[in-house]
Parts: structure tokens; sequence; C-alpha cells
């Protein structure tokens, strides 16, 4: 018998507990938080909210505030130094390196080792397990799995203690076995050098069995284009015939698809989506024919949303998962296993059904890209065109940005249309200088942008004058409150504007 068919009845035997959120979910959350009021009694935090004397989710959310990471920073920074039972018993060593908030550069999202066990290495055997329920014929054990990671650094020089990428966390901490049947090698996998990890990644994968890829989908493609000139091969179907899912997420696939779909030519590949991040993972696509991710909700994590209309009050009401309404939309807010109470995220998502609970993601509780995983926010734009106007003696009066997608030769770019109340001397340098200050106060887009692998130089388009008023009186929004936007995710309003501009 082959290895899946072996396994196949142990690791479906996870499914009959996945099977009863339909109807417990509302048990299953209850039973999540009061672990972690427990497990956090002893800890400062837990001290300072009085969570000895919580007994239930509604004092729960009378005691502990909403939180956002500039909130907790100051904790995590001490943790960060070694300081122990804080936010979480004992002492975290490991900390997920994520995009900064308006402050600062980057985040650093504490990864406590029960963290790693009942979330995130949770959520990894659950994708298999749902996998292999709706594909009884799948043979994905049978070989490798292509994975995807990035490295980290010490922490403050502290022994044992290290920051960055989620994803080279938890190959750093893998269980030896499921090692076995991964690939690249670790030593590869956690390489700083995309451009050296690209190339050593597709030798080592190219003459293997492999069955599975996971990642980012931009990172990915970069890989596997790699993979096709180094086999020389038109398709990846050529040089992995039994390649056969996709393990994706960080970025919306659909401007990928058609790339791989060109790719990988077969009816028999499928492709998953998991809503993971440095904070948790959260959602697994269940149902081949349904976009909607299922939300894991026997994990580490206890869920709450705060509906949209709420986000921006100084004290806005959240409330919990059995409370969410369908097709309405939620920011949300998790506390975790390593830390993080009452913690808002930034995603914003809707349910599409609650028996069991299914959602889609529908943005950032703020105007952003992350088109490549670069997640520059508003924040980060505002502070990158100050800098370029004080080089070139500009004055900027209007823009907004979106990304271009992939080509078929991996080329991408932000696209920047900007309207100036003062024209840059030297066109040119303003763009280079944005783009330098960009990657110098956000380490996402300072990653994406390493030697022009992915993410390339940004494009600055010069918008004639009254584009954006133009734009805005065709829409019905000119005053009041309505403002340009500035960063989009898609294309839509760039595409409009560009229209305009002539």
């Amino acid at each position: 018998m082959s290895i899946t068919s072996l396994s196949r009845p142990f690791i479906l035997r996870r499914c009959r507990s996945i099977d009863t959120y339909a109807q417990e979910a509302e048990t299953l959350q209850r039973k999540v938080l009061r672990h972690l009021l427990l497990a956090a009694q002893g800890t400062e935090w837990g001290q300072k909210h009085h969570y000895p004397d919580i007994k239930t989710y509604e004092q729960f959310a009378e005691t502990c505030p909403v939180t956002s990471y500039d909130d907790l920073k100051a904790d995590i920074d001490r943790m960060r130094q070694g300081a122990k039972d804080i936010l979480w018993p004992g002492r975290v060593r490991w900390y997920a390196k994520s995009s900064g908030t308006t402050s600062d550069k980057s985040k650093f999202i504490p990864v406590s080792p029960q963290e790693l066990k009942d979330t995130h290495y949770a959520g990894g055997f659950d994708s298999v397990a749902l996998y292999l329920q709706s594909h009884p014929e799948s043979r994905i054990l049978d070989g490798r799995a292509l994975i995807l990671g990035g490295s980290h650094a010490p922490n403050y020089n502290l022994k044992h203690s290290l920051v960055g990428d989620l994803s080279a966390i938890l190959i750093e901490n893998i269980h030896p076995l499921i090692n076995l049947a991964r690939i690249p090698s670790k030593k590869t996998a956690l390489l700083q050098d995309f451009e050296q990890k690209r190339d050593r990644i597709a030798r080592e994968a190219l003459h293997r069995n492999v069955t599975n890829i996971s990642g980012v989908p931009s990172w990915m493609l970069s890989v596997l284009t790699r993979v096709i000139e180094l086999s020389g091969k038109e398709h990846l179907t050529d040089v992995w015939p039994n390649l056969e899912v996709f393990f994706h997420g960080g970025v919306a696939f659909t401007p990928y698809c058609e790339q791989y779909r060109r790719l990988i030519p077969s009816d028999k590949m499928s492709y998953m989506e998991t809503y993971n991040a440095s904070e948790g993972f959260f959602g697994i696509q269940n149902d081949p024919t349904d976009p909607a991710l299922l939300l894991m909700i026997d994990y580490g994590i206890f869920f709450e949303f705060i509906p949209m209309d709420e986000i921006n009050s100084p004290k806005p009401h959240a409330i919990p998962l059995w409370e969410v309404k369908k097709g309405k939309n939620y920011a949300m807010v998790i506390t975790t296993s390593s830390g993080l109470w009452r913690y808002l995220i930034g995603d914003t998502i809707r349910f599409t059904k609650t028996e069991p609970y299914k959602f889609v993601i529908t943005g950032r509780t703020k105007f952003f890209i992350n088109a490549f995983g670069e997640e520059l926010i508003v924040d980060n734009a505002e502070k990158g065109l100050k800098r370029a106007c004080a080089a070139t003696g500009a004055e900027v009066l209007e823009y907004t940005a979106a990304p271009v997608f992939m080509d078929e030769e991996g080329k991408c770019r932000h696209q920047w249309l900007i309207e100036f109340s003062k024209s840059p001397a030297d066109i040119e340098l303003f763009a280079e200088t944005l783009d330098k200050a960009l990657q110098e106060i956000n380490s996402d887009y300072e990653a994406k942008r390493f030697k022009d692998i992915t993410l390339q130089r940004l494009e600055l388009i010069e918008a004639r004058p009254g584009l954006f008023h133009d734009w805005l009186k065709r829409k019905g929004k000119l005053g009041g409150q309505h403002k340009v936007p500035r960063l989009s995710n898609n294309r839509q309003h760039i595409e409009e504007m560009l229209k305009l501009n002539k």
C-alpha cells in the first residue's frame, strides 16, 4: 500500500472533529477562551486585567480592552529582551517579523511553543486532512512537498531567541520526520538571499517526485519559473507529473490564476487557499467548489469581530463569533496562545455561512496594497512622498497607487499616479527617491524589492491638472468626507483615472 493509503484513516479522524463545528461553535470557542484565560492568570497582563476572577466571555469583554500592536509594543519589547510571564506564561523566544505600524518599520509578533503546536502546525495538518477528505484519489503523501520559507536572524543577541518570517520559524521548529517529506533542505529554505535561494530550491526540487507545493503565489511563481528554465520543459506537469495541489495564501490568488493554469495545464491540479498569518492560522478552504474558507474554531485562538461601521469609534464594540451575521463586513479581533489579547489584526472578512462558519477575506481596515505580500499602508506612502518631495523640491497635490500584476516574465510593480502642485525638476529622481524611502520604511516592501527579482521599481505617471477633481466629480463624490483612494489592492480606480488622464 502507498504511504497515503496507510496514513489516510489516521488523518481523516480529525475531520470528524471538524464536522462538529456546525453545531458546537459557541461551545468550542468558549472552551478555547477558558483555556487561554486559565493559562495566563499568573502573567502581568492577566493580573492587571483580573483574569483569576473572570468566569465568562462577557466578563472578559468588559475587563480587557481591544488592543493594537502599539498598545502591546512595550510589553512585547520587554519579552524580546528576555522578560518572562508578561503577556504569556514563561519566556517566549520566537518572534515573527511582519510589516510595521504607523510608528515602526516592523512588527514583532510573539510565537510561543504552545501556539506553534495548537495553531500553526494544527492548521498545516488540517489542510492536508481536508484536502484528503475531498480528494479520495489523492496520492499526496507518496511524494515530496515543496514548501517555501523565509529567513531568520538573532533577536537582541539573546541565546536561542530569534526573529524572522513565520515560515522560517515553522521550518526551524518542524518535526524531523516532516522534514524528510519536504524540500528544499533546511539550509536552503532559510537562506536570506532570495535570488540564490530561488535557484537552489529549483535545483533541489527538479528531479524529485513533487506532489504538492505550498507558499505565497507570487514567490512560488518565481521559483516554478526557474524550475521550467532549468528543465527545458514547457510545462510543470512535464517536470512533476504527480503534482496535484497548491496550498496557497498570503495574497489574493486571482491575479495569478491564469499564469498557474498556463504553467500547469492539468484538470487534475487543485488549488486550496489557506489563511495563515504571523498572528495565527485562521481558515482553510474545505470545499473545492466554494472559495469561502472554514473558520478554524478549536485552535488556540478566540475570535471576536467589530462591525465596520464601528471600527473608527473611540471604543469599538466587538462581538463574539456566535453573534455575527452573514453578509456583513467585520474587522477581526483575536486572542491567542502567544499573548495577543483582543488584538485587532487589521483584516476584514465577510461571513457567507454560519453552520459552520465560513468567510471570505474582504481586505484591510485601511487602504493598502498587498498584491505581493508587501503590505504597504497609507502611512508608509505619506512618509515616502514627504522624503521624495524634500529631495526634489516637489509638492504633491493628490495621488493614488495600485499594483501592476505579474506578466508572463514574472515582472510586477506598483504604479503611482500623482498630481503635483509643483512638479519635480527630475521626475525620475522623485520616483527613485520614493521607491528607496518605501524600502526603508516598510520591511516587507524592502524584501519584495530585493534585487528586482519579483517586485520591480515603482512606475510614476504624472497626472494632468484637475484629474482627481474630475474623477471625484464623475463619481458624485466632490466635497464632504469623500477622499481619493490613496492605495488600492486592485486596479479599478486607477484604470478609471488613467482613462481621464488625457
